[in-house]
């Protein structure tokens, strides 16, 4: 099996894939623990969904760079959901878990519905499947595609890093981060488009219906053995990249899909987080 796997390492684009699942991991845990602890866990579904609206949209007007399009789409929905929702000025105001629902449906919806109807495609249902839930698409990246990975990704975290203090002032208590003089509304709008960001770069691993694992998981994870916010971000951020890597070397060796392997790798990390967690508090 090493062998095997040594054979393949052999090959650019399974080096490619190794480096952009790897970034994307650590880019969508670090952002998780954030949205779990602010009650936006479902956020990168419904993001997922547009990003999939919008790239039927993309193959519609035939747009050779389909980035173009997705990117600018998701942010611009993101900031409505992690910012608009927030503004009780307005007496049509929608919750942020209503609006998120709306959203992932309404946009799921019009992305089929426009690939069906425009479809240039002999197979709509196959490449339908194929971008909700992933593919070996990863393993067909393209050097350009690796280098816009490591562009976003670098700019994830350092974006991170230099304003760790407030995101993570943000994420406890707004109100009295806001008191404190720190432009709250600003900073949301900055992680909106960061999850915007790492959100589109995830569909490519592992496809829309799956790209909340890959925020979701590891933060949960890792807060069944850690508790304080920072141990709680390294050990996401290791989960995340360790439960990546595994599922693209098992989806290399057995030819499963990638997306889906990634996300039982996650499962698995979560049940041994959860029973450590157990097993901790019995001894207590």
């Amino acid at each position: 099996m090493l062998d095997k796997l040594f054979f393949y390492l052999d090959f650019p684009f399974v080096r490619y894939a190794i480096i952009v699942g790897t970034l994307i991991s650590l880019c969508s845990s670090l952002l998780g623990i954030t949205l779990v602890l602010k009650r936006y866990s479902y956020i990168g579904d419904g993001l997922s969904h547009v990003a999939f609206g919008a790239l039927a949209i993309a193959a519609v007007l035939k747009v050779t760079n389909n980035m173009f399009i997705i990117l600018p789409v998701t942010i611009a929905v993101a900031i409505l959901l992690l910012c608009g929702s927030k503004d009780s000025r307005s007496g049509i105001q929608i919750k942020g878990d209503a609006a998120i629902a709306m959203v992932s449906a309404g946009a799921l919806a019009i992305g089929y519905l426009l690939m069906n109807i425009f479809s240039s495609s002999a197979n709509v249902a196959g490449d339908v499947c194929t971008t909700l839930f992933g593919s070996m698409s990863i393993l067909t990246l393209k050097p350009t595609d690796v280098y816009l990975c490591v562009i976003l990704s670098a700019i994830v975290l350092v974006t991170f890093a230099l304003f760790y203090h407030k995101i993570f002032a943000i994420t406890f208590d707004e109100n009295f981060t806001r008191a404190t003089g720190v432009n709250v509304n600003a900073f949301n709008l900055l992680i909106a488009i960061i999850i915007a960001a790492i959100i589109v770069l995830a569909m490519n691993l592992v496809g829309a219906l799956l790209v909340s694992a890959l925020v979701v998981f590891p933060a949960l994870s890792a807060m069944r053995v850690f508790k304080s916010f920072f141990t709680v971000t390294v050990a996401a951020a290791v989960i995340s990249i360790v439960c990546s890597l595994t599922g693209i070397i098992i989806a290399i060796l057995a030819g499963t899909p990638v997306g889906s392997t990634i996300v039982a790798a996650d499962i698995v990390a979560f049940f041994i987080c959860y029973t450590t967690s157990f097993i901790r508090c019995r001894r207590a």
